[in-house]
Order: structure tokens, then C-alpha cells, then sequence
């Protein structure tokens, strides 16, 4: 039952992610808002999600995983039911808000629930593996369950979905989940949060608003500035912590800055192009929101199917292989979308979706992999956490830029199918440049500082890691 729970909890919060860009169509219509309005719909939750991840997981570890996960659920459901009967924009931003901060306080405990219920490592791989591989159904299912509820009752349909579920999280945790607690759990990094979601929060508002207000605007020019500040003080803050939210010194091993700086353009990527993917077919193909979602499907079906296998390849391959190789294929995919105009058939469509699913399937385990095995075992955790969080700013960046690109060449005169190709081929390109800067980084073998003894080199290759790192990643 706890294995059920833990997987329900995961699915629905992995729902949200994609749930949403087959609705955009039919929430710009009905609230009357622009491509501005739609970027915070979907970067309100993904920052809150992004800034709260790392602290969620600390928070379930020191004050119960039990009570975190529910105190997430019910965040959560309250958070959907309010996006439901949002009547304006800035109402339904404001549960989008609420909904990312429920959804980092259910996602870490879950999978620390799960963790705590299998001590053997055996039965914890598998059901780690089972956790994972139901949650991401979530991914897959977003867009046809969008496509379906919007076209049959309208965008509030999407966020009203997840009230049973949540019920039912509620119901049957409360009498199947036992707590449980790190009692040595560190202690929680009050500044760092605080600093990470203004810093991005800022930077995030500057990039969104800037086609509209202009990029030289005193406002815009200011929302980078106090960017820069921010992060700049957050650096000076963990630096001098004994239990910071991020310990930078983490990034002094190339494998694991390797792993995560791939990881952002993986999330930037994926989510910024997603993001357009159900416009694309309504506004420039025609197709009807229902036939939109159904459309964006082999991207999602591509991931779900080959992500499970990822690392196995990557542990008999070698990390530097496998990743480069999925990022150039999804980066060749991007740029192949980019091509695709008005009077494209989907016959000459659906691969190129597919292309970059298969892509993005051969990157992001081996990437979560590589940082756990690019430290020692007992910051296991936190690499994971770490390398989900990047995941997690690269997407709302993506979000952030890709849109920009679109509004400024509209306002340059262009169409939005034109702003749209812009947008694919610049995700594209970035895509392809980070697996040729893989690829350069690892292609000369460098002794790397063994995690329990530092100076010993135990890397045979940098491009490969243990089987147990990719396998045991979720």
C-alpha cells in the first residue's frame, strides 16, 4: 500500500507538469491573456517546485516524512481545487504558486517514504524503479488527459483532476504510512531558501516581462541586477555555512558539474520547447485542443518507454557516450521542429517529436546517475536532489527565454509560427552546443578524487560510471 501511495503522489505531481501546455489554448482565450500570462501559468509552479526541492527533502527528513507528505498533499489539493475556480490570471498564478510549494514538500518525502520502507538495497532498487516508472506515466499522460478534459469541459478541468486524488493520498495515508525521521538530518538553510527563490524569482519576472516592457526598461534592467546581487550573496552565504541548502564545493568535481550543467540545458530544453508544442498545433496547424494533445504524444511516449534503459546503456557504455549521444539527437530533433511550417503534414512531424524523446530519454537518468556517483555515499541524496533541482531551474529558464524569443520577434514583425521556429532552432542549437561540450570536457580521462579517500583516483574513464549509480537512480 505505501508503494501505491508514494507512486499515486509522484504521478500527480508529474501530471502538472504537463498537464497544463495542453490547456494554454483554451486558458489564453478564456482569461484574455497573452503569451506573458500563459509563461507565468506554467513558471509559477515550476520555480516554486525548482527553489523548494532541496528544502523539502530536509523538512520531511527533521520534522517527519509521514507529515510531510501529507502536509504536501493537502497544499497541493487545496492549491488545484483554487487554480480550478481561479476567476482571473493573477488568482490562478497565485494556486499555481501554492501547488509548487505543495508539490516540493509530497515529491522528496515520498521517495524518502519509500526509501525508509526497503532497507535491503535489492527490494529498494526495485521499488524505487516501480516508483519511478509509474510517476512517469504522468508525463506521458499530461498531454492526452489535457487534450481530453480541456476540449471536453474547459481548462479548470486540468486542476480539478487532481482533487480525488489528493482525497485518496489523504485517506489512505493517514492510516497505511508509518513515520519516520533522520535524526541527524541538518539543519534548515533559512537564508539560502530565501536568497534561491528571490534570486530566481527576479531573474525569472526579468525574463518573462522584458519583451513586453522592453529590455532596457529601468524596471527590467533592475530585475537583473537584483538577479546578480542575489545570487551573488546566496554564493557568499553557502560558502561560509557549516550546513548549507547547496555545498558548493560540490562543483569542484568536474563529473558532477559536468552532469548537472547538462542537466539545466536538459530541463531548458525540454520544458521551454513543450511549452509551445500544443500552440504550435492549435495556432499554426489548426488542429483542435483535443487532436493538439494527442499530437504531442510521441515526445513523452519516447521518454517513458527508453528511460528505463538509459542506464544500462550508460553503465555499459560509459556516461560520456550515452548523454552526448542523447543530447545530439534531441538537439537534431529541436532543430528538425524548427523546419516544420503551417502546411507540414503530421506524417513528417511525429518523428521529429519522437527524435527528441528519444533524445532526452538517453540523458536525464545517466545525468542524476553520474552526480550520485560523482560524490561519496553519504551525498547520495543530496546529488540527487541537486541534479533534480537543475533539471528544475533549466525548465523554467526554458519557459522564460524560449518565450522571450517569441515576443521580441513579434514585436519585430514576424509571426508567431516565425517566433515559434526561432525558439526551436535556439533550443536546438543550445542542445547540440552541450553535447559537443560534453563531449570535450570528458573526452580526456582525468584522475578523479575518489569520494571516500580524496586524491585516490578510481575512475577508469570519466565517461563511465558504476552500474549500481545509473541503475539505482531513479
Amino acid at each position: 500500500m505505501l508503494l501505491a501511495v508514494t507512486c499515486l503522489g509522484q504521478f500527480m505531481v508529474l501530471l502538472d507538469n504537463t498537464i497544463v501546455g495542453a490547456a494554454l489554448p483554451d486558458m489564453q482565450r478564456r482569461l484574455h491573456t497573452e503569451l506573458t500570462g500563459l509563461q507565468w501559468i506554467v513558471d509559477a509552479y515550476v520555480l516554486l517546485v525548482a527553489m523548494l526541492l532541496l528544502s523539502g527533502g530536509i523538512f520531511a527528513d527533521r520534522f517527519g516524512r509521514k507529515r510531510m507528505y501529507l502536509t504536501g498533499a493537502v497544499v497541493f489539493t487545496a492549491a488545484s481545487l483554487l487554480c480550478t475556480l481561479a476567476p482571473t490570471l493573477g488568482w490562478l498564478i497565485a494556486g499555481r504558486v501554492l501547488q509548487g510549494i505543495g508539490a516540493a514538500a509530497l515529491s522528496p518525502a515520498s521517495l524518502a517514504l519509500l526509501a525508509a520502507a526497503y532497507p535491503v538495497p535489492g527490494e529498494r532498487v526495485k521499488a524505487i524503479g516501480l516508483w519511478a516508472g509509474f510517476s512517469g506515466l504522468g508525463l506521458a499522460a499530461g498531454p492526452a488527459v489535457g487534450g481530453v478534459l480541456t476540449d471536453v469541459f474547459g481548462w479548470p478541468a486540468i486542476f480539478l483532476v487532481n482533487v480525488p486524488i489528493g482525497v485518496v493520498l489523504l485517506v489512505v495515508g493517514l492510516r497505511s504510512l508509518e513515520e519516520t525521521r533522520n535524526p541527524s538530518a541538518p539543519p534548515i538553510d533559512i537564508p539560502g531558501t530565501v536568497l534561491s527563490v528571490l534570486g530566481m524569482g527576479v531573474l525569472t519576472y526579468g525574463l518573462i516581462e522584458g519583451g513586453a516592457r522592453g529590455w532596457t526598461s529601468p524596471v527590467i534592467l533592475g530585475s537583473f541586477t537584483a538577479a546578480a546581487i542575489l545570487f551573488a550573496v546566496f554564493v557568499a552565504v553557502e560558502a561560509r555555512r557549516g550546513a548549507p541548502m547547496l555545498p558548493l564545493g560540490l562543483f569542484r568535481r568536474r563529473l558532477f558539474t559536468v552532469s548537472n550543467t547538462a542537466m539545466v540545458v536538459v530541463g531548458f530544453a525540454l520544458m521551454g520547447s513543450s511549452f509551445f508544442f500544443s500552440q504550435f498545433f492549435v495556432y499554426v496547424q489548426g488542429s483542435s485542443i483535443l487532436r493538439a494533445g494527442l499530437q504531442t504524444l510521441p515526445l513523452s511516449l519516447a521518454m517513458v518507454v527508453l528511460s528505463p534503459y538509459a542506464g544500462r546503456l550508460a553503465a555499459r557504455y560509459g556516461f560520456r557516450i550515452v548523454v552526448t549521444t542523447g543530447l545530439a539527437l534531441a538537439g537534431l530533433g529541436l532543430l528538425a521542429l524548427g523546419m516544420v511550417h503551417a502546411d507540414t503534414g503530421y506524417e513528417n512531424v511525429w518523428w521529429r517529436l519522437g527524435l527528441a524523446g528519444i533524445g532526452f530519454a538517453l540523458t536525464m537518468s545517466p545525468l542524476t546517475g553520474a552526480a550520485i556517483q560523482a560524490v561519496s555515499p553519504q551525498e547520495g541524496g543530496l546529488a540527487s536532489g541537486v541534479s533534480s533541482t537543475t533539471r528544475q531551474i533549466g525548465a523554467v529558464l526554458g519557459v522564460a527565454v524560449l518565450g522571450a524569443i517569441v515576443r521580441t520577434r513579434q514585436s519585430g514583425g514576424a509571426s508567431f509560427e516565425v517566433g515559434l521556429d526561432s525558439a526551436f532552432l535556439a533550443a536546438g542549437a543550445i542542445t547540440l552546443a552541450t553535447a559537443v561540450f560534453t563531449g570535450l570536457w570528458l573526452a580526456t580521462p582525468k584522475a578523479a578524487e575518489n569520494p571516500a579517500t580524496p586524491g585516490h583516483s578510481t575512475d577508469r574513464d570519466t565517461g563511465s560510471t558504476s552500474n549500481a549509480a545509473f541503475t539505482n537512480s531513479p
